[in-house]
């Protein structure tokens, strides 16, 4: 399905990301995996598996997405796609949001996928055809948990680049859609939960509003999806917000899964 393209996957050292990596080269991409720190993107490396290319960068330094968007496209010879997956994710309330904690949140989850997908447009467009940008967002863009203000208004403002990006480039010759992830069970997941005390069956007393199927989504989940939309079997959707989730997002009242 990815036959010969080369495609950059941010934050893709561990979580969703790493899974996506490994998606996009088992369908005949030439992956970039990236992360943050020298010791993660290191043993990425050695978990993958087979042959990838690596680049080495901080999102939260302005300077760091064309930087990133370069290497990689030199390193695979072209760029075919990117997924904008990095993203930071903490917690915080009104009554306990800081400008800082705002800033941090707003430059690595929404300014850095802009950034990025600006300087991966040229590359895209020399593509026959055209390339593709899949935002990785989350379905907490519509509302989120009360101790998600910061990450839920970011992922809601992604949203939105996303479509106005795609408005504004029309006869453009490169896609960008983004995928609303529903609660996926990640290694960071688990950490989380283990450091917010839940008990150690909490997977399995998971409330059925949250998962009807008994189970909360799998990073491989998430990467399949997000193979079909860098391929070109999902065009010509362009500008799309699609919700990876097991229920209906809009109309439903949600329930925070207590430990």
């Amino acid at each position: 399905m990815l036959d010969g393209r080369k495609i950059l996957v941010t934050g893709s050292h561990s979580g969703i990301g790493f899974a996506i990596a490994q998606a996009a080269a088992a369908a005949g991409a030439e992956v970039a995996i990236h992360a943050r720190r020298a010791v993660d993107l290191g043993s990425a490396e050695q978990r993958f598996g087979g042959s990838v290319v690596s680049v080495l960068g901080d999102l939260a330094d302005p300077q760091t997405p064309a930087r990133m968007v370069d290497e990689a496209a030199s390193k695979l010879g072209g760029l075919d796609g990117v997924v904008n997956n990095a993203a930071l994710l903490s917690r915080s309330t009104l009554g306990e949001e800081t400008a800082e904690h705002l800033d941090a949140m707003m430059a690595v989850n929404l300014r850095a996928p802009i950034l990025l997908t600006q300087a991966a447009v040229p590359h895209l467009e020399a593509r026959p055809g055209g390339g593709a940008v899949v935002n990785i967002g989350s379905i907490n863009a519509y509302c989120g948990a009360p101790n998600l203000l910061a990450y839920s208004a970011s992922k809601a403002a992604l949203a939105t680049a996303t479509r106005n990006i795609a408005d504004g480039a029309l006869g453009a010759h490169f896609r960008i859609n983004q995928i609303n992830v529903g609660w996926t069970l990640t290694e960071s997941e688990m950490r989380l939960q283990r450091e917010e005390g839940r008990s150690d069956d909490w997977l399995d007393r998971v409330p059925p509003e949250f998962a009807p199927r008994g189970a909360i989504l799998q990073p491989e989940e998430v990467a399949s999806h997000v193979v079909f939309w860098l391929s070109d079997r999902s065009a010509p959707a362009n500008g799309q917000v699609y919700e990876l989730e097991q229920y209906p997002v809009i109309g439903r009242n949600r329930i925070s899964l207590r430990g």
